[in-house]
């Protein structure tokens, strides 16, 4: 994810808590629905966004495809439920792109399950160099996996190159 995004969601995430923390209950009230109100609002145009593309044929949908690859329109359609390709999908990808890097370091990833929003991940193999290179294969896979799949909420490494296990909590997942 871009910083200029990340940036975005921070601020949401700031003036959210801002609007938890009003004192007027009947504000908060308000304030609240009329998120939601805009937040319905957006996810009705932007499904029927999708449906017309999808209508338009092949070319409709290489165009959801795309929408499907782009940082910010992916997440902003993963926020409405509407992302084109499945969580399953997405982890799988991700893990396809980072392959070759951790191969490249004599190690590979399997995933063992998907559960909800946590991925279960084997890592294989045994890196070549020094001790902190397993932690460095971890973290690309992790930021392989969050930027396809920012709903993941954690990560569970068994296995790693070294015989440990490890699970990462992700906050701030869309």
């Amino acid at each position: 994810m871009t910083g200029e995004l990340s940036d975005r969601f921070g601020t949401i995430e700031q003036l959210a808590a801002r609007i938890h923390a009003l004192p007027d209950a009947e504000s908060r009230a308000a304030v609240t629905e009329l998120l939601q109100a805009v937040m319905e609002f957006h996810a009705a145009g932007l499904d029927r966004m999708m449906e017309i593309a999808s209508d338009s044929g092949n070319a409709g949908w290489a165009i959801i495809e795309e929408f499907g690859r782009d940082p910010l329109v992916s997440n902003l359609l993963l926020l409405h439920g509407l992302h084109p390709v499945e969580l399953d999908m997405r982890v799988r990808h991700a893990l396809d792109r980072v392959r070759p890097y951790l191969q490249s370091h004599g190690g590979d990833v399997e995933l063992i399950a998907l559960s909800g929003s946590t991925v279960r991940l084997k890592l294989i193999g045994t890196c070549n160099g020094c001790p902190s290179s397993s932690l460095t294969l971890k973290t690309a896979i992790e930021k392989s996996i969050l930027e396809a799949a920012p709903d993941i909420t954690s990560i569970e490494c068994e296995g790693d190159t070294h015989g440990t296990n490890s699970a990462v909590s992700v906050s701030g997942a869309a």
